[in-house]
């Protein structure tokens, strides 16, 4: 395997690499080693079904081969003469833990497989050890495992998750066959900074700075009551509720999007926006979402590995809207407007700086709602002489999951049987289970009712 030379920009050798936007911005709330950006359970963790005879050394070697050809999974955040940097340390091996359950009932493997996947994602990954990047294998037999990648959050996303078990996966089939073909050269994390900044400023900055000073005047960030007062927070760990959208509702979801020349995404955005005004009376709502954030071309970052998300607040406008297709027109509208303005979140800060007061409140956190369509998704691929399935369907509770900063986390993804796989990791300390519980049955009345009936009268309470 080939690792592309990166030669560094002016300056980088004397005071490090620059950060990016992101790295910039994650470290605004820097709770040092034992919570936040940087703490132990800022981590993402995914699971793939694997059939197929797989060796334990070549998957060993493969890892470090991703390892390599990715510098964000052996970088650190450093600080040098009061400045923070990035720097990009040598290829190093990544750990493989192999757990053997093959004394499972062919009948509970699938529930083994999610209690695997809960386990590992309440465990820990340091941010000071590199590389950043785990794998767990487990083994029902010689041709069935689950594959279990962890990362921590600050070197990757929910985009770069998909780009390392697809490239393992191409490595893996390299080593068994020196004939596979390998993978082009991808770009580094460093060249993104370098990109990101050299484009954070000029004429088409400008005109973004511009929109979201204009589009975000005068708006609040979507929060919701807490339980508790912060102050009453005894333990700042992040649990998961998941549930599931049948297929009949997600039908109506994707018919209506067809028909709006939009996504399903705009719909499932839309319910949750009319959900907030039945909840509040409220009709202007400012409700955050991720985008990949790797540019409107993805300018060659597509396959590139590091953190690169954008937080995005897109605001609507519901008054005066009759039906709930006139709220997913308007909804349509507001996404395609923030798509095309898409800015690392610190510049969108900075265009409105009282954005986020609500969310400091102490009886208040915001929820970021996110459908997040990913690239490179294996089901049922063969690569090579293995087939790898990604786990979407994880339906059970979670106490200790995934740190996410503040509030709760919506994040819905459309399975191949036709339904949607839903979960809300949320701060326990702040909110109890039957809250979350409850709003989601809300959303799911809410959204089943919208899509059946989008052109009826809108029920306001």
């Amino acid at each position: 395997m080939t690792v592309p030379e990166t030669s560094p920009a002016p300056g980088e050798q004397a005071g490090g690499i620059p950060l990016s936007l992101n790295q910039e911005f994650v470290c605004l709330f820097d709770q040092g080693e034992s919570g936040g950006p940087f703490g132990p359970r800022y981590h993402l963790v995914h699971g793939w079904r694997v059939r197929g005879g797989i060796d334990d050394e070549t998957l060993r070697g493969a890892l470090d081969d991703v390892v390599a050809r990715h510098e964000a999974l052996r970088t650190r955040i450093a600080t040098q003469d009061g400045t923070r940097h990035q720097e990009v340390l040598p290829p190093c091996s990544a750990e493989l833990v192999v757990k053997d359950l093959s004394g499972t009932d062919p009948a509970l493997r699938e529930e083994v497989v999610e209690t695997l996947l809960n386990d590992v994602e309440a465990g820990t990954i340091d941010s000071r050890s590199l590389p950043h990047l785990r794998a767990v294998l487990g083994r029902f037999d010689d041709q069935d495992a689950i594959l279990v990648i962890i990362a921590h959050h600050t070197a990757t996303d929910g985009w770069s998750m998909r780009l390392i078990i697809r490239d393992l996966a191409h490595r893996y089939a390299a080593r068994r066959d020196g004939t596979f073909p390998d993978l082009p050269a991808t770009r580094q994390y460093r060249e993104y900074a370098r990109w990101q900044l050299a484009g954070s400023a000029g004429a088409t900055a400008a005109v973004d700075h511009e929109y979201w000073r204009r589009k975000l005047r005068g708006a609040e960030i979507f929060t919701v009551r807490t339980d508790r007062p912060r102050s009453a927070a005894a333990v700042q760990e992040t649990s998961v509720h998941r549930f599931l959208v049948d297929a009949e509702v997600i039908s109506g979801t994707t018919a209506l999007a067809k028909a709006v020349r939009g996504t399903p995404f705009m719909v499932l955005f839309a319910a949750f926006s009319l959900l907030e005004h039945r909840r509040t009376g409220r009709t202007d709502i400012t409700v955050p979402t991720f985008t990949p954030g790797r540019g409107r071309e993805r300018d060659g970052f597509g396959d590139m590995v590091g953190s690169c998300f954008n937080f995005l607040p897109l605001r609507t406008d519901l008054a005066g809207c009759r039906t709930f297709r006139e709220i997913v027109e308007r909804t349509r509208t507001t996404c395609l407007e923030g798509y095309s303005h898409d800015i690392p979140t610190l510049r969108i800060f900075e265009q409105a700086p009282e954005l986020m007061r609500p969310a400091v409140e102490p009886d208040r956190a915001p929820w970021v709602f996110q459908v997040f369509p990913f690239p490179f998704v294996l089901d049922g691929e063969v690569i090579g002489d293995l087939e790898y399935t990604e786990v979407r369907m994880r339906l059970l509770e979670q106490p200790i999951g995934s740190d996410v900063p503040d509030g709760a986390l919506w994040t819905l993804n459309l399975h191949p049987t036709g339904e949607l796989v839903g979960s809300v990791q949320y701060k326990s300390g702040l909110y109890d289970r039957s809250t979350i519980g409850d709003m989601v049955s809300e959303y799911r009345r809410v959204l089943g009712e919208a899509v059946a009936a989008p052109d009826a009268p809108l029920r306001l309470s």
